[in-house]
Protein backbone atom coordinates (compact mmCIF):
# COMPACT_ATOMS: atom_id res chain seq x y z
CA UNK A 1 0.00 0.00 0.00
CA UNK A 2 1.58 3.35 -0.96
CA UNK A 3 2.27 6.37 1.46
CA UNK A 4 -1.02 7.94 0.53
CA UNK A 5 -2.98 5.07 1.59
CA UNK A 6 -1.43 4.51 4.32
CA UNK A 7 -2.47 8.33 6.18
CA UNK A 8 -4.51 8.12 9.24
CA UNK A 9 -8.14 9.44 7.90
CA UNK A 10 -9.98 12.84 10.14
CA UNK A 11 -12.66 13.90 9.08
CA UNK A 12 -13.57 17.83 9.96
CA UNK A 13 -16.00 20.36 8.84
CA UNK A 14 -16.87 24.04 9.16
CA UNK A 15 -19.36 25.30 10.88
CA UNK A 16 -20.45 28.87 10.04
CA UNK A 17 -21.58 31.60 12.48
CA UNK A 18 -25.56 32.92 12.02
CA UNK A 19 -23.55 36.20 10.65
CA UNK A 20 -22.08 33.34 8.00
CA UNK A 21 -18.34 33.79 8.80
CA UNK A 22 -16.34 30.32 9.83
CA UNK A 23 -16.43 29.11 13.19
CA UNK A 24 -12.88 28.94 14.41
CA UNK A 25 -13.49 25.13 16.52
CA UNK A 26 -14.45 22.91 13.80
CA UNK A 27 -17.11 20.47 13.84
CA UNK A 28 -16.41 17.40 11.58
CA UNK A 29 -17.85 16.38 8.73
CA UNK A 30 -16.91 14.68 5.36
CA UNK A 31 -18.42 15.05 1.40
CA UNK A 32 -16.64 13.58 -1.71
CA UNK A 33 -17.37 17.18 -3.39
CA UNK A 34 -15.45 19.15 -0.87
CA UNK A 35 -12.37 17.78 0.77
CA UNK A 36 -9.26 19.54 1.69
CA UNK A 37 -5.92 17.49 2.12
CA UNK A 38 -3.07 18.41 4.26
CA UNK A 39 0.20 15.95 4.61
CA UNK A 40 2.34 16.09 7.36
CA UNK A 41 -0.40 17.68 9.63
CA UNK A 42 1.09 19.66 12.81
CA UNK A 43 -2.62 21.52 13.42
CA UNK A 44 -4.16 21.91 16.40
CA UNK A 45 -7.98 20.41 16.76
CA UNK A 46 -8.26 21.08 20.55
CA UNK A 47 -11.85 22.31 21.42
CA UNK A 48 -10.74 24.58 24.31
CA UNK A 49 -8.19 21.64 26.09
CA UNK A 50 -4.75 22.27 25.74
CA UNK A 51 -1.98 19.27 25.01
CA UNK A 52 1.14 18.61 27.68
CA UNK A 53 4.60 19.48 25.59
CA UNK A 54 5.98 16.96 24.94
CA UNK A 55 3.17 14.92 23.87
CA UNK A 56 5.28 11.87 24.69
CA UNK A 57 8.28 11.62 27.50
CA UNK A 58 11.47 12.03 25.24
CA UNK A 59 12.76 8.61 27.30
CA UNK A 60 10.04 7.16 25.74
CA UNK A 61 11.81 7.69 21.98
CA UNK A 62 13.10 3.92 21.55
CA UNK A 63 9.52 2.63 21.80
CA UNK A 64 7.94 5.46 19.52
CA UNK A 65 10.42 4.21 16.94
CA UNK A 66 9.76 0.89 17.19
CA UNK A 67 6.15 1.13 17.35
CA UNK A 68 6.38 3.18 14.05
CA UNK A 69 8.49 1.22 12.25
CA UNK A 70 6.64 -1.00 9.84
CA UNK A 71 9.63 -3.63 9.31
CA UNK A 72 9.95 -4.34 12.61
CA UNK A 73 7.70 -7.54 13.94
CA UNK A 74 4.67 -6.72 14.94
CA UNK A 75 4.98 -8.18 18.47
CA UNK A 76 7.59 -6.18 19.02
CA UNK A 77 5.57 -2.57 17.74
CA UNK A 78 2.70 -3.37 19.90
CA UNK A 79 4.94 -4.00 22.75
CA UNK A 80 6.50 -0.84 22.36
CA UNK A 81 2.98 0.99 21.69
CA UNK A 82 1.96 -0.52 24.94
CA UNK A 83 4.72 0.68 26.89
CA UNK A 84 3.83 4.00 25.57
CA UNK A 85 0.46 3.73 26.43
CA UNK A 86 1.40 2.34 30.22
CA UNK A 87 3.87 5.47 30.90
CA UNK A 88 1.72 8.48 29.36
CA UNK A 89 -2.38 7.63 28.97
CA UNK A 90 -4.61 7.47 32.08
CA UNK A 91 -3.59 6.50 35.97
CA UNK A 92 -4.83 10.05 36.28
CA UNK A 93 -5.28 11.88 39.42
CA UNK A 94 -7.86 11.58 42.30
CA UNK A 95 -7.97 14.08 45.11
CA UNK A 96 -10.03 15.19 47.56
CA UNK A 97 -10.96 18.23 47.09
CA UNK A 98 -11.15 20.06 50.70
CA UNK A 99 -11.17 23.64 49.46
CA UNK A 100 -14.38 22.95 47.20
CA UNK A 101 -16.16 21.13 49.82
CA UNK A 102 -15.83 24.40 52.24
CA UNK A 103 -17.55 26.36 49.41
CA UNK A 104 -20.08 23.96 48.68
CA UNK A 105 -21.19 22.62 51.72
CA UNK A 106 -20.33 18.59 50.67
CA UNK A 107 -17.86 16.42 52.58
CA UNK A 108 -15.58 14.12 50.99
CA UNK A 109 -16.04 15.53 47.13
CA UNK A 110 -12.93 14.06 44.89
CA UNK A 111 -11.74 15.47 41.64
CA UNK A 112 -10.81 12.73 38.99
CA UNK A 113 -8.77 15.14 36.45
CA UNK A 114 -8.85 13.56 33.08
CA UNK A 115 -6.39 16.82 32.20
CA UNK A 116 -3.67 15.03 32.75
CA UNK A 117 -3.86 12.40 29.80
CA UNK A 118 -1.34 13.52 27.27
CA UNK A 119 -3.41 15.98 24.96
CA UNK A 120 -5.30 17.08 28.09
CA UNK A 121 -8.76 15.35 28.07
CA UNK A 122 -10.05 11.67 28.47
CA UNK A 123 -10.32 11.33 24.34
CA UNK A 124 -6.74 10.00 24.84
CA UNK A 125 -7.59 6.83 26.28
CA UNK A 126 -9.98 5.34 23.35
CA UNK A 127 -7.42 7.45 20.80
CA UNK A 128 -4.37 5.16 22.23
CA UNK A 129 -6.53 2.11 22.84
CA UNK A 130 -7.90 2.13 19.20
CA UNK A 131 -4.63 2.38 17.37
CA UNK A 132 -3.14 -0.30 18.85
CA UNK A 133 -6.15 -2.11 18.20
CA UNK A 134 -5.90 -1.23 14.75
CA UNK A 135 -2.22 -2.51 14.86
CA UNK A 136 -2.95 -5.60 15.99
CA UNK A 137 -5.80 -6.32 13.35
CA UNK A 138 -3.90 -5.32 10.62
CA UNK A 139 -5.17 -2.00 9.62
CA UNK A 140 -3.02 1.05 8.75
CA UNK A 141 -5.95 3.57 8.19
CA UNK A 142 -8.11 4.92 11.13
CA UNK A 143 -11.03 7.65 10.33
CA UNK A 144 -12.52 9.63 12.96
CA UNK A 145 -14.69 12.36 13.24
CA UNK A 146 -14.15 15.02 16.02
CA UNK A 147 -15.00 18.32 16.99
CA UNK A 148 -12.30 19.06 18.53
CA UNK A 149 -10.56 16.73 21.66
CA UNK A 150 -10.58 13.25 20.07
CA UNK A 151 -9.08 14.68 16.55
CA UNK A 152 -6.19 15.69 18.41
CA UNK A 153 -5.88 12.94 20.30
CA UNK A 154 -6.05 10.87 17.17
CA UNK A 155 -3.24 12.86 15.86
CA UNK A 156 -0.60 12.53 18.39
CA UNK A 157 -1.11 8.79 18.00
CA UNK A 158 -0.41 9.12 14.14
CA UNK A 159 2.63 11.26 14.91
CA UNK A 160 3.58 8.09 17.28
CA UNK A 161 2.19 5.53 13.93
CA UNK A 162 4.19 7.55 11.42
CA UNK A 163 0.59 6.94 9.47
CA UNK A 164 0.39 11.12 8.69
CA UNK A 165 -3.01 12.69 8.56
CA UNK A 166 -5.69 13.51 6.41
CA UNK A 167 -7.78 16.50 6.77
CA UNK A 168 -11.02 16.52 5.21
CA UNK A 169 -13.34 19.73 5.91
CA UNK A 170 -17.03 20.30 4.65
CA UNK A 171 -19.99 22.46 5.79
CA UNK A 172 -21.80 20.08 7.82
CA UNK A 173 -22.33 19.05 12.03
CA UNK A 174 -20.61 16.43 14.11
CA UNK A 175 -23.24 14.31 13.75
CA UNK A 176 -22.87 14.04 9.58
CA UNK A 177 -19.80 13.50 9.81
CA UNK A 178 -19.65 10.28 11.81
CA UNK A 179 -21.47 8.64 9.84
CA UNK A 180 -20.10 9.65 6.45
CA UNK A 181 -16.50 8.59 8.48
CA UNK A 182 -18.90 5.60 9.16
CA UNK A 183 -19.51 4.82 5.29
CA UNK A 184 -15.73 5.98 4.47
CA UNK A 185 -14.66 3.01 6.93
CA UNK A 186 -17.05 0.66 5.49
CA UNK A 187 -16.27 1.66 1.77
CA UNK A 188 -12.49 1.92 2.15
CA UNK A 189 -11.58 -0.60 4.84
CA UNK A 190 -10.37 1.72 7.26
CA UNK A 191 -10.51 1.00 11.18
CA UNK A 192 -13.80 2.85 12.19
CA UNK A 193 -12.79 4.86 15.48
CA UNK A 194 -16.32 6.77 15.72
CA UNK A 195 -18.27 6.64 18.70
CA UNK A 196 -21.72 4.17 17.97
CA UNK A 197 -19.47 2.37 15.29
CA UNK A 198 -18.32 -1.23 14.77
CA UNK A 199 -15.73 -0.78 17.93
CA UNK A 200 -17.94 1.01 20.69
CA UNK A 201 -17.72 -2.10 22.66
CA UNK A 202 -13.82 -1.20 23.06
CA UNK A 203 -14.59 2.51 23.71
CA UNK A 204 -16.77 1.55 26.36
CA UNK A 205 -13.81 -0.82 27.85
CA UNK A 206 -11.54 1.31 28.07
CA UNK A 207 -13.41 4.30 29.15
CA UNK A 208 -14.07 1.88 32.20
CA UNK A 209 -10.72 2.02 33.54
CA UNK A 210 -11.90 5.35 34.69
CA UNK A 211 -13.51 3.25 37.10
CA UNK A 212 -10.93 1.06 38.06
CA UNK A 213 -8.69 4.41 38.86
CA UNK A 214 -11.45 5.12 41.01
CA UNK A 215 -11.56 1.70 43.06
CA UNK A 216 -7.74 1.89 43.12
CA UNK A 217 -7.97 4.96 45.15
CA UNK A 218 -10.77 4.58 47.24
CA UNK A 219 -10.89 1.13 47.45
CA UNK A 220 -14.60 1.10 46.87
CA UNK A 221 -17.23 3.07 44.86
CA UNK A 222 -17.93 6.03 45.80
CA UNK A 223 -21.64 7.61 46.12
CA UNK A 224 -21.70 9.37 43.13
CA UNK A 225 -19.93 9.70 40.04
CA UNK A 226 -20.69 13.10 38.44
CA UNK A 227 -20.10 13.13 34.74
CA UNK A 228 -19.68 15.63 31.80
CA UNK A 229 -22.02 14.06 29.27
CA UNK A 230 -21.84 14.95 24.98
CA UNK A 231 -22.54 11.52 23.36
CA UNK A 232 -22.40 9.71 26.50
CA UNK A 233 -19.72 7.33 25.96
CA UNK A 234 -17.67 8.53 28.59
CA UNK A 235 -20.27 8.27 31.19
CA UNK A 236 -21.23 4.76 30.12
CA UNK A 237 -18.20 3.10 30.13
CA UNK A 238 -17.96 4.32 33.51
CA UNK A 239 -20.71 2.77 34.57
CA UNK A 240 -19.74 -0.50 33.20
CA UNK A 241 -16.29 -0.19 34.81
CA UNK A 242 -18.28 -0.21 38.01
CA UNK A 243 -20.68 -2.80 37.01
CA UNK A 244 -17.87 -5.64 36.87
CA UNK A 245 -16.29 -4.34 39.74
CA UNK A 246 -19.22 -4.89 41.69
CA UNK A 247 -20.08 -8.10 40.14
CA UNK A 248 -16.97 -9.55 40.62
CA UNK A 249 -17.37 -8.59 44.48
CA UNK A 250 -14.62 -6.15 44.49
CA UNK A 251 -17.00 -2.96 45.52
CA UNK A 252 -20.33 -3.31 48.02
CA UNK A 253 -22.00 -1.12 45.60
CA UNK A 254 -22.41 0.78 42.35
CA UNK A 255 -22.47 4.48 42.43
CA UNK A 256 -25.52 6.27 41.46
CA UNK A 257 -24.52 7.99 37.56
CA UNK A 258 -24.40 11.71 37.58
CA UNK A 259 -24.79 13.17 34.23
CA UNK A 260 -23.68 17.09 33.13
CA UNK A 261 -24.14 19.08 30.16
CA UNK A 262 -25.50 22.59 28.27
CA UNK A 263 -28.67 23.85 29.23
CA UNK A 264 -31.16 22.49 26.66
CA UNK A 265 -28.86 21.17 24.20
CA UNK A 266 -27.92 17.95 25.28
CA UNK A 267 -30.87 14.47 24.34
CA UNK A 268 -29.55 12.35 26.98
CA UNK A 269 -30.23 15.09 30.23
CA UNK A 270 -33.39 16.24 28.18
CA UNK A 271 -34.75 12.53 27.84
CA UNK A 272 -34.24 12.48 31.57
CA UNK A 273 -36.11 15.20 32.56
CA UNK A 274 -38.92 14.21 29.96
CA UNK A 275 -38.56 10.83 31.07
CA UNK A 276 -38.92 9.66 27.84
CA UNK A 277 -37.63 5.80 27.35
CA UNK A 278 -34.85 6.58 25.02
CA UNK A 279 -33.02 9.76 23.86
CA UNK A 280 -34.87 12.06 21.09
CA UNK A 281 -33.13 13.80 18.87
CA UNK A 282 -33.29 17.44 18.94
CA UNK A 283 -33.67 19.72 16.37
CA UNK A 284 -30.28 21.32 14.98
CA UNK A 285 -31.68 24.69 14.34
CA UNK A 286 -32.38 24.78 18.28
CA UNK A 287 -28.48 24.25 19.35
CA UNK A 288 -26.60 27.36 19.50
CA UNK A 289 -22.95 26.99 20.14
CA UNK A 290 -20.70 28.96 22.18
CA UNK A 291 -17.03 28.75 23.19
CA UNK A 292 -18.16 27.36 26.20
CA UNK A 293 -20.22 24.95 25.44
CA UNK A 294 -18.82 23.38 22.44
CA UNK A 295 -17.66 20.29 23.82
CA UNK A 296 -21.29 19.26 25.21
CA UNK A 297 -23.57 20.48 22.49
CA UNK A 298 -25.08 18.02 19.49
CA UNK A 299 -28.78 17.00 18.69
CA UNK A 300 -27.80 13.68 18.03
CA UNK A 301 -26.12 11.50 21.40
CA UNK A 302 -24.67 8.59 19.64
CA UNK A 303 -23.99 6.82 22.97
CA UNK A 304 -26.71 8.17 24.53
CA UNK A 305 -29.42 5.52 25.07
CA UNK A 306 -26.26 3.59 27.15
CA UNK A 307 -25.63 7.18 29.47
CA UNK A 308 -29.19 7.09 29.87
CA UNK A 309 -29.53 3.39 31.30
CA UNK A 310 -26.60 3.57 33.43
CA UNK A 311 -28.35 7.06 35.03
CA UNK A 312 -31.36 5.09 35.29
CA UNK A 313 -30.79 1.93 36.67
CA UNK A 314 -28.09 3.65 39.67
CA UNK A 315 -30.92 5.76 40.89
CA UNK A 316 -28.58 8.90 39.55
CA UNK A 317 -29.63 11.64 37.73
CA UNK A 318 -28.85 14.17 35.22
CA UNK A 319 -29.49 18.14 34.53
CA UNK A 320 -28.40 21.05 32.93
CA UNK A 321 -24.78 23.63 33.45
CA UNK A 322 -25.18 27.08 32.09
CA UNK A 323 -22.35 28.89 30.35
CA UNK A 324 -22.33 31.41 33.37
CA UNK A 325 -21.94 28.48 35.84
CA UNK A 326 -19.19 26.64 33.72
CA UNK A 327 -16.89 29.26 33.79
CA UNK A 328 -17.57 30.51 37.61
CA UNK A 329 -16.83 26.79 38.44
CA UNK A 330 -13.84 26.50 35.74
CA UNK A 331 -12.92 30.02 38.09
CA UNK A 332 -13.25 28.82 41.47
CA UNK A 333 -11.14 25.27 41.23
CA UNK A 334 -8.27 27.23 39.34
CA UNK A 335 -8.82 29.68 42.50
CA UNK A 336 -9.44 26.93 45.50
CA UNK A 337 -7.82 24.01 44.07
CA UNK A 338 -5.30 25.35 41.19
CA UNK A 339 -6.78 22.90 38.49
CA UNK A 340 -7.17 24.64 34.92
CA UNK A 341 -9.74 22.69 33.50
CA UNK A 342 -11.96 23.24 30.61
CA UNK A 343 -14.95 25.22 31.64
CA UNK A 344 -17.55 22.52 29.66
CA UNK A 345 -15.84 19.92 32.11
CA UNK A 346 -17.56 21.02 35.07
CA UNK A 347 -21.04 20.28 33.78
CA UNK A 348 -20.86 17.44 35.80
CA UNK A 349 -20.06 18.94 39.34
CA UNK A 350 -22.56 22.08 39.05
CA UNK A 351 -25.42 19.43 38.82
CA UNK A 352 -24.41 17.79 41.82
CA UNK A 353 -23.68 21.31 43.62
CA UNK A 354 -27.21 21.97 42.76
CA UNK A 355 -28.62 18.89 43.53
CA UNK A 356 -27.24 19.08 47.26
CA UNK A 357 -28.60 22.35 47.76
CA UNK A 358 -31.56 21.28 46.57
CA UNK A 359 -32.04 18.22 48.67
CA UNK A 360 -28.72 17.43 50.54
CA UNK A 361 -26.60 14.44 50.24
CA UNK A 362 -25.40 12.41 53.17
CA UNK A 363 -21.66 11.85 54.20
CA UNK A 364 -20.62 10.07 51.72
CA UNK A 365 -17.88 9.62 49.24
CA UNK A 366 -18.49 11.86 46.02
CA UNK A 367 -16.60 11.72 42.98
CA UNK A 368 -16.32 14.78 39.93
CA UNK A 369 -14.99 13.48 36.84
CA UNK A 370 -13.22 16.27 34.85
CA UNK A 371 -12.42 15.67 31.49
CA UNK A 372 -10.53 18.37 29.96
CA UNK A 373 -7.34 20.41 30.47
CA UNK A 374 -7.49 24.00 29.42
Amino acid sequence: MGENDRKQKQLTSENRSEQGEPVKEPDLSQQADALQEQDGLVLSLLDGASAQAPIIAPELEPQKRVAADPDQPLEERLEAFEDIIDSEVGDTTLSRSRNIEREVGLRQLYLKFEGGNPTGAQKDRIAFAQAMDAMRRGFDAITVATCGNYGAAMERVQEIMSYGAEIIRVPGDYEIAVLTSQQRAQSDEIYDANPGGANTALQLKVYGEIAYEIYDELRDAPAVVAVPVSNGTTLAGIYRGFLSLHRRGKTSRIPRMMAGSSYGKNPIIRAFLKNSPQCEDIEPRLIRETSVNEPLINWHAIDGDYALEAVRKTGGWASYASDKSMLAFSRLLREKEGLNVLPASTAGLIVLVEQHRKEPLPGDRYVVVLTGRR
